[in-house]
């Protein structure tokens, strides 16, 4: 455990009760003592509070200073357009290689003069060193480590991150700003990862814990760990990274469709030009061979990563496979979601997973498993 890095927070979570646990090379809180189902349930109800400062955070500024040319070059490796995204608003991204599959997903947002990007903390070194071989020459490319990141989720987020930063207030989702305040500059989007109204705020290293306690003094807002948030992500039906989505998955299998805009498909002004356009444009044309699909399980035991699908309850062949399921506290019943052939991707059909030797019934089902909240 000696080698696990630690965020600006670490000391935080250890004084207050935090059992802790390895997660993309951090000593990261898995839960508190409450435990991951109350904590689920407090975020849904009122606010939770999580460390995400392992993540990476990124600035790419255009050396040319049009941030027009940023976006341009940035949509050489990603699939959404970034060219035309506004000043001081957000969009969910992909970096795809050569062969369609997902490299990472992440956040990029227009910040007037340059983008800001964060991305997943187990392929932040390698989200990095893609960006500099690629794009050095048009853009600087600088990686921000001394900076604290808190997502803050739930419907008494408003209030509570207004009480500290009123121009909170005003924003609505995907909105981005850069707010001076008494714990230093802080950059606010008003995102998340929960299916919940929340914000996201990267704030100086040194000033972290003094801006999370000053949150936590809020009696609506309680720390949250990892087991939560991954139960918090599956009821929205958002995919995790390492789970979900993978070198060889392609957006389309995976149902992110939505985050390929039409510019950026056959036919667009700005049709292609990201590394494995040829199958995703294919497969956005004649669809994917296989696909993510939500799936509710008979009965209250979920049926986890890794669980086999077949198409009938005895022999053939499997036709997929679980990448993430759990028991979901909010609709108090067991979720999954997983590839299956497309042949057997239809919302109300009955596919089976075989759970200790036995082949269950599960219904395949839309997600999100409840809906999202966010403030439009």
């Amino acid at each position: 455990m000696g080698d696990l890095k630690q965020t600006p927070l670490h000391a935080m979570h250890l004084s207050l009760g935090a059992k802790m646990t390895a997660f993309a090379g951090y000593d990261m809180p898995v839960q508190y003592k409450p435990g991951v189902l109350k904590e689920h349930l407090h975020c849904r109800a009122e606010a939770g509070l999580f460390d995400v400062s392992h993540m990476g955070q990124i600035l790419l500024t255009p050396k040319s200073g049009d941030v027009a040319d940023a976006a341009l070059a940035l949509e050489t490796l990603v699939p959404a357009a970034i060219a035309g995204l506004a000043d001081g608003r957000q969009r969910y991204g992909m970096f795809t290689n050569d062969e369609g599959g997902i490299l990472d997903d992440l956040m990029i947002a227009n910040r007037g003069d340059h983008l800001f990007l964060v991305v997943n903390a187990a392929c932040k070194d390698a989200d990095l060193a893609h960006l500099q071989a690629h794009l050095s020459d048009t853009c600087e490319i600088t990686p921000i480590p001394d900076r604290g990141l808190i997502a803050l989720q739930g419907p008494a987020a408003e209030e509570a991150l207004a009480a500290l930063a009123p121009a909170a207030r005003d924003m609505r989702f995907m909105d981005v700003i850069v707010t001076d305040n008494a714990f230093g500059e802080l950059w606010i989007s008003r995102s998340g990862y929960t299916g919940e109204d929340g914000f996201e705020i990267s704030m100086p290293g040194d000033q972290a814990e003094a801006f999370a306690r000053a949150l936590l003094d809020n009696d609506a807002v309680a720390p949250i760990g990892l087991g939560a948030r991954d139960s918090l992500r599956l009821e929205a039906g958002l995919c995790l990274y390492g789970s979900d989505l993978d070198t060889t998955t392609s957006p389309v299998e995976a149902g992110l469709t939505w985050a390929i805009q039409k510019v950026r498909r056959t036919g667009g002004a700005r049709e292609g030009g990201f590394p494995g356009a040829a199958r995703i444009l294919a497969e956005l044309t004649g669809g994917p061979a296989r696909k993510l699909v939500g799936l509710r399980p008979d009965g209250r035991a979920p049926m986890r990563a890794g669980t086999p699908l077949f198409a009938e309850a005895d022999g053939g062949e499997p036709i997929g496979q679980i990448t993430s399921g759990a028991f979901g506290p909010t609709i108090e019943a067991p979720m999954s979601m997983g590839y299956v052939t497309a042949a057997h991707a239809d919302t109300g059909g009955t596919i089976y997973g075989e759970v200790r030797g036995k082949r269950l019934p599960a219904t395949v089902v839309d997600m999100p498993f409840r809906p999202a909240t966010y403030k439009r």
